[in-house]
């Protein structure tokens, strides 16, 4: 239970992405970003980066939410939800990522506050990429640590 996402105070945020296989999830996730896997199924854990990432097959309703049936991502042009992942090096990790088997919508996009990229997981579950560009980091500093 070491490695299991519980506080022994306060509290930490996990993501729960609604997936249609969890082994082929569970392998892009570990293969593409190193994922750690600290549960293999039903439902897979996973320590990503500096969070956790859940990842379960859809179901009916339970007790405690009864009317709420949870399902994957049907159509991939749209999306309610993004996992972002900031990097320090956006040329590096789209390399690396593209190379581990990602697929990425276009190459990373220069935007005013950062460069960014799209990719998508097997379930169609959208995943940003992005790194913010030193400027806009600096100007948007905390008063103290300026």
């Amino acid at each position: 239970m070491e490695s299991f996402p519980h506080p022994s105070q306060g509290a930490l945020v996990a993501h729960l992405l609604i997936v249609r296989d969890q082994d082929a999830s569970r392998a892009f996730y570990k293969r593409v970003f190193d994922a750690e896997v600290v549960r293999e199924k039903d439902p897979v854990m996973l320590r990503l980066y500096g969070t956790w990432l859940i990842l379960n097959t859809g179901g009916g309703p339970t007790p405690d939410k009864p009317e709420v049936v949870a399902v994957p991502p049907e159509n991939h042009r749209e999306f309610s939800s993004i996992l972002n992942v900031r990097v320090a090096d956006i040329d590096t990790a789209y390399r690396t990522f593209t190379e581990r088997g990602a697929r990425f919508l276009t190459p990373p996009v220069q935007r005013p506050q950062e460069r960014r990229c799209f990719m998508t997981d097997p379930d169609g579950h959208l995943i940003e990429v992005g790194e913010f560009e030193p400027s806009y980091l600096a100007a948007h500093r905390p008063e103290g640590d300026r």
